[in-house]
C-alpha cells in the first residue's frame, strides 16, 4: 500500500524554504544591501522586488495560488531574476510548471549569488530523489548563512524528508530563535511536532498560536490552529477556528473544506457535502478537482465505496472543464489514484484494474511533460506498485513479486535512504493476503509507518500474529489520526473497531 500523495512525484517539492517576506534580502548588485546573513535575493527591479515580496509572504502563510501571480509579475518585470523563477517553482500546482520554473531558474543564475544557486540545487535533488544531497547542500546553505532563518528551515525540511526529525526541530528552532516573529518558522515547527514523532499537540497548538499572534489579520493561521485541535479530536475546537478563518477571509476556501472533513469524521454526511460544495464553489483552477477529490472521501467514511470510485471518475473527466491546462493531468492523477486505492482496498477488482487503466496514461502524459528522466522513471515505478497490489489482491502473489521486484530495480539506486519503503509494503501486502503475519510484520516495519494506510497494515499483520497488544495501540493511532487522505477514510472505522475489541 502507498500513499496516494505519492502519484505526483514532485509535489514534495514544491518547497517551503523559498517562502516568506518578513527579511526579504536584496543584494547590493541589485542597488540594496542585504541585511545581516540573509540569503540574497539578486534583482535590480525595485518593481520585480515588491512583487517577489508580496508573494513570499503569501507563499509563507500557505496561500501558493496568490504567490504564484506575484511571481509571475516579478519574473516578468525581471526575465533574469533567478530567486523569482525558483520561487514560481515553489508555488507550481504541478509537475511540469516545476520543472519549468527550475530550469528557468537555474538558466538566470549568472551573477546571482551562491545562495541562489543553492537553493536550485536543493530543488534539483526532488527530480532524482536524491534526498541525502539535499540535506548535503542544505547544510552548506545554513553554514554559509547562520544567521539566516530561511537557511535553518530549509535544513529543516531537508531533515524531515529522512524522517530525521530530531534534527529538523533543531533546525527549525534555529530559525526561531534569529526572528520569532517569522509566521513561517513558527508554523513548520507546529506543524512537525502535529505530523511527526514524536507528536506533541501543545508545542504544535503553542507554536501555531504565535504564528497567530506574529499575523493576527491572517486567517490561514486560524485555519492551522484548527488543525492541531482535530488532532488532539477536539472536533468542536476545530470547527470554531476554522469558522473564525472563514471569518477573517470569507474566500478561503480550504477552510470551508476542512470543516467538510470534521462532518466526515463525525457522521453528518449531508452536511459535510454541503461544505465541500461551497469549497468548490469558491475553489480557483486546480482546487475545484482537489476539493471534488476530498468530496467523494464522504462516500467512503459512509460505508460507500464503489459510488465513491464512480464519483472520483467523474471528478477527474470534470478536470478538463475546470482547471488549466499544465494542472489538468496532475487533477486527474489525484481523483484516479484515490480510486484506484478505494477500489483495491475493497476487493472490488474489475473497478480497480478498470481505473489503473485510466491513470497510468494521465502519469506518463505529466511525465512526458515533465521531459525528466529520472521523473519518468519514477513515475513507473509508482505504476508498478498499483500494478503489484492489484495481482496481490487478486491472489496472484507470483505477479505480484515480479511487478513489485520491478518496482525495486527503478528506485533501489536512488541516494535516498527511504528509497525501498514502498517495496516493502508491497511484499508486507503479499504476505498477509497469504497470512504469513510474521514475514508480513518484517516488511511493514521497513514501509512509510508515516502513512497511517501502512501503520494499519502493520497493525493488521500483528493482529494476526497475536500480538494484540502492539496492535491495539496502532489501530488507536490510526483511528485518532482525523486527517482526511483517502487511506485514512478506508481503515478510520475498522481501526476504531478493532481498537476496542477484546484480547
Amino acid at each position: 500500500m502507498i500513499s496516494v500523495r505519492k502519484h505526483a512525484l514532485l509535489a514534495v517539492a514544491f518547497v517551503t524554504n523559498a517562502a516568506g517576506a518578513q527579511a526579504v534580502a536584496v543584494s547590493q548588485k541589485g542597488g540594496s544591501v542585504a541585511p545581516a546573513d540573509e540569503i540574497p535575493v539578486t534583482t535590480a527591479s525595485s518593481g520585480a522586488r515588491t512583487h517577489f515580496a508580496v508573494g513570499q509572504r503569501l507563499l509563507d502563510v500557505g496561500r501558493p495560488r496568490q504567490a504564484r501571480e506575484h511571481f509571475r509579475m516579478a519574473v516578468d518585470q525581471d526575465p533574469m531574476f533567478a530567486y523569482g523563477y525558483l520561487n514560481l517553482a515553489a508555488a507550481a500546482a504541478s509537475a511540469p510548471e516545476f520543472k519549468e520554473n527550475l530550469e528557468r531558474a537555474a538558466a538566470s543564475l549568472t551573477g546571482k549569488s551562491e545562495g541562489e544557486r543553492l537553493l536550485v540545487e536543493i530543488n534539483r535533488t526532488f527530480l532524482d530523489n536524491n534526498a541525502e544531497k539535499r540535506v548535503e547542500l542544505a547544510q552548506k546553505l545554513a553554514k554559509m548563512h547562520p544567521g539566516s532563518p530561511r537557511a535553518w528551515i530549509a535544513l529543516g525540511n531537508a531533515e524531515a524528508a529522512l524522517n530525521r526529525h530530531k534534527q529538523a526541530r533543531e533546525a527549525y528552532h534555529r530559525a526561531i530563535a534569529l526572528d520569532p516573529s517569522m509566521y513561517l518558522a513558527q508554523t513548520v515547527a507546529g506543524f512537525s511536532y502535529l505530523f511527526n514523532e514524536p507528536r506533541d499537540f501543545a508545542k504544535a497548538k503553542e507554536h501555531m498560536e504565535r504564528a497567530i499572534a506574529a499575523d493576527p489579520k491572517e486567517a490561514k493561521g486560524y485555519e492551522q490552529l484548527g488543525d492541531v485541535y482535530r488532532a488532539m479530536n477536539e472536533l468542536q475546537q476545530a470547527r470554531d477556528a476554522y469558522a473564525r478563518a472563514v471569518e477573517k477571509d470569507p474566500k478561503l476556501a480550504v477552510a470551508v473544506l476542512k470543516k467538510g472533513h470534521i462532518n466526515s469524521f463525525l457522521g453528518n454526511y449531508a452536511e459535510a457535502r454541503a461544505a465541500y460544495d461551497a469549497a468548490i464553489a469558491d475553489g480557483k483552477e486546480i482546487e475545484k478537482a482537489t476539493y471534488g477529490v476530498f468530496r467523494a472521501y464522504t462516500s467512503v467514511h459512509a460505508a460507500q465505496p464503489a459510488a465513491a470510485v464512480e464519483e472520483l471518475i467523474a471528478v477527474a473527466r470534470s478536470a478538463e472543464k475546470t482547471v488549466p491546462a499544465k494542472q489538468i493531468n496532475g487533477a486527474k492523477a489525484f481523483a484516479l489514484v484515490s480510486a484506484v486505492q478505494i477500489a483495491l482496498h475493497n476487493d472490488l477488482l474489475e473497478d480497480a484494474q478498470r481505473v489503473l487503466a485510466l491513470y497510468a496514461p494521465v502519469v506518463r502524459a505529466d511525465a512526458k511533460a515533465v521531459n525528466d528522466a529520472d521523473n519518468t522513471r519514477l513515475t513507473e515505478s509508482v505504476i508498478l506498485s498499483w500494478e503489484s497490489q492489484l495481482a496481490a489482491r487478486r491472489g496472484d502473489f507470483d505477479g505480484a513479486l515480479t511487478k513489485a521486484n520491478e518496482h525495486k530495480r527503478l528506485v533501489e539506486n536512488d541516494q535516498n535512504p527511504r528509497r525501498l519503503e514502498t517495496y516493502h509494503s508491497l511484499l508486507g501486502l503479499v504476505e498477509l493476503r497469504k497470512k504469513n503475519f510474521p514475514q508480513a510484520i518484517s516488511h511493514y516495519r521497513q514501509a512509510d509507518l508515516t502513512d497511517v494506510y501502512q501503520k494499519y497494515h502493520l497493525a493488521l499483520a500483528l493482529e494476526g500474529a497475536g500480538q494484540s497488544a502492539e496492535a491495539r495501540k496502532l489501530f488507536q493511532d490510526v483511528a485518532s489520526w482525523n486527517f482526511n487522505s483517502v487511506g485514512f477514510a478506508l481503515i478510520r472505522r475498522d481501526a476504531a473497531r478493532r481498537s476496542t475489541a477484546a484480547n
